[in-house]
């Protein structure tokens, strides 16, 4: 019922989207509030037509992506600089391309409401993939504007016990007038998993063959797997709000005899940032025979599992600022901020967890464990910001941090960028730096955690971060070439225990990229080159080489109808490709077998007609024909296989 009523709000959607074709609906601007004091950065919408489809295949976030194989489903970007920083809280880092961030919010100055509504669906009756996604934005005059955001995403996996259900909304505006200025977001996800800890024997999608007395034939759905009764749910709520009050002066200007024209001039503004977030995770297993065959410890309990660990934090941040290009040599903007943070985690305990008289039948709490129920803390860190965001010869941000109170007392973190842009043989070229470094805490979870399966009480010092890298694009060639090294000092990681360790010693990561877009008339071939290496493989493995390349052809039919119809292929080189623990929601290193050197193929074609896209794919078209059999996301969790899928966008003025 859920699938036909998805289906008709899609297709009124559609209809409306060719009743308003003459419309203008493009946003005047969008941009996002970058922390730590809601400076705007430009951003867009999502309505680019190139590749919409690769949204829907989950092994394709990235050019290298370990996955469980389940859209919606848990996964790490082996790409290494393109990772995001760890959060506190760490359940739902592994669940990223699937959330919404505040610091991630788009606000859209409108001339008219806009609404851009998306609905996917693929695969059969037993792994249906289905996700309806919509965003709202409008002005109540210059102004005032109001956003509204959802998304239900529901997959049944391609294997058994790997459904996944992430539903997430969100309110959002902002005000923007002469002195005073607002942005504020509201999100809220619930997301659940059925985790099947990968399937018994990989010789199932390798050469099943051998295991089935020579048929060759097999349903992905019945290939037995490890867990049948386990979930993970992971909840979360943010709410950020930015208020910026600007002192100024006001500038005149004799139009005519009769007209003088008005303008605020800002140079100094005052600012507060207030961000409230909660987060909990579950982790439930019913079976108790899983929990005894599958995991090596039970610690709190033999009859199945129920864990749960919660986090939650209040941020209040206080700045201020010097606006640049207030006067002709005010070149750029200077500011300084102190933030405050009250943190709080909360964690399962069990009256005889710590004596002598526990169970013998549990696993003995390994030594020198011992974790309080509740942890709170008080943060503080003090910093400043210089930027240069006018002008087209140079820009640049640089920011620092340091921690003074709590955890996070002794934290450095400096980081900055700086770019430039020429014209040269037509196009605009541009030139760009970026670097970091860091000596930052180490997440509270990766020191303190406990649990039915897993258990540990570390002291891990600081991880010392220093990484320098730069970019140059050239639109004439299509050409883009990015270059990085980074040094990680303490190098925090799971081991193939699936328990957090932290390397002494210095772990060097040195990473090229090279984009080469190619065409001739309707004809293109886009080509990504991802080269990387680490001088410890033991402690951080990464695929030294991952490829994506995208041949297609680009017209038009009756003048109107775009569209791109093409094949792409993903390929990374073999490596020690990560495990996955269910019970910790995180990827842990492995020895037992490399992964790798499979190329997922997809044709696909891809239109827009005046504001719709939509798109037909045959995802991993290659399975069985070609490429060989290995296509495993992580160890023992295999690619989705092969599917038929369908999808549309709107984007239409209300």
């Amino acid at each position: 019922m859920k699938r036909f009523l998805t289906i008709i709000i899609a297709s009124i959607t559609v209809l409306a989207g060719f009743s308003q074709k003459k419309q203008t609906l493009e946003p005047s601007y969008a941009w996002t509030a970058a922390p730590p004091l809601g400076l705007h950065e430009p951003a867009t919408i999502d309505t680019l037509q190139y590749n919409y489809f690769r949204e829907f295949i989950p092994s394709q976030v990235s050019n290298a992506y370990a996955t469980t194989g389940n859209y919606g489903g848990a996964g790490i970007d082996e790409i290494y600089f393109n990772r995001p920083e760890r959060s506190p809280f760490s359940f739902d880092d592994v669940l990223r391309p699937w959330l919404y961030d505040a610091e991630d919010q788009v606000y859209y100055n409108t001339r008219q409401p806009m609404t851009l509504l998306g609905y996917s669906w693929g695969g059969g009756k037993e792994s249906g993939q289905d996700r309806l996604k919509g965003v709202f934005s409008g002005n109540a005059g210059k102004r005032i504007q109001v956003g509204a955001l959802i998304d239900y995403l529901y997959s049944k996996g391609g294997y058994d016990r790997q459904a996944a259900k992430n539903f997430t909304w969100g309110l959002s505006g902002s005000y923007i007038g002469d002195r005073y200025e607002a942005q504020a977001s509201f999100n809220t996800f619930n997301s659940v998993s059925h985790e099947n800890g990968g399937i018994t024997d990989d010789l199932y999608i390798e050469d099943p063959a051998e295991l089935q007395g020579g048929d060759p034939d097999i349903d992905a759905k019945t290939i037995p797997v490890n867990l049948s009764s386990a979930f993970n749910r992971v909840k979360g709520t943010e709410f950020l709000m930015n208020h910026r009050y600007k002192v100024g002066y006001w500038h005149e200007e004799q139009i005519n005899d009769t007209t003088v024209k008005r303008t605020y001039i800002p140079v100094t503004s005052f600012i507060w940032t207030f961000d409230y977030k909660k987060n909990s995770h579950k982790f439930l297993n019913e079976s108790a025979a899983d929990d005894k065959e599958f995991f090596a410890n039970n610690y709190l309990s033999l009859e199945g599992t129920n864990d749960e660990a919660f986090y939650s934090r209040i941020r209040n941040t206080v700045g201020i600022s010097l606006l640049e290009g207030f006067k002709k040599n005010a070149k750029f903007g200077l500011s300084a901020f102190a933030t405050h943070e009250y943190r709080s985690f909360k964690q399962p305990t069990d009256s005889m967890l710590f004596f002598a008289d526990r169970p013998t039948d549990l696993t003995p709490i390994p030594e020198g464990v011992s974790v309080a129920h509740k942890f709170n803390e008080n943060n503080i860190w003090v910093g400043g910001q210089l930027t240069k965001q006018q002008g087209s010869l140079i820009n640049y941000k640089a920011t620092a941090r340091f921690g003074l109170v709590g955890s996070v007392a002794g934290d450095i973190d400096v980081s900055g960028e700086l770019s430039t842009h020429f014209k040269l043989f037509g196009d605009t070229v541009t030139i760009s730096a970026t670097g970091f470094f860091k000596n930052t805490e180490v997440p509270y979870f990766y020191q303190q955690y406990i649990s039915n399966h897993f258990a540990w009480s570390n002291d891990f010092g600081k991880e010392r971060r220093l990484r320098l890298g730069g970019l140059i694009d050239l639109p004439h060639t299509g050409t883009t070439l990015q270059a990085g090294v980074e040094n990680v000092q303490n190098f925090v990681y799971f081991d193939t225990d699936a328990l957090p360790r932290q390397e002494g010693g210095s772990v060097q990561i040195v990473s090229a990229q090279l984009q080469q877009d190619l065409h001739y008339r309707a004809l293109h071939w886009n080509n990504t080159v991802n080269f990387q290496t680490s001088t410890n493989e033991t402690v951080l493995p990464l695929p030294k080489v991952a490829i994506y390349s995208n041949l297609y052809c680009l017209f038009k039919i009756a003048k109107v109808l775009n569209v791109q119809l093409g094949v792409d292929c993903n390929y990374y080189t073999k490596y020690y490709a990560p495990a996955y623990q269910p019970a910790t929601m995180q990827f842990y290193n492995q020895t037992e077998k490399k992964l790798g050197n499979y190329p997922f193929m997809n044709v696909y074609a891809n239109m827009k007609l005046y504001k719709v896209r939509f798109y037909v794919l045959y995802s991993h078209f290659n399975k069985g024909l070609f490429g060989g059999s290995s296509y495993f996301g992580a160890l023992h969790h295999p690619m989705n296989p092969s599917r038929f899928q369908l999808g549309l966008s709107v984007d239409f003025p209300n």
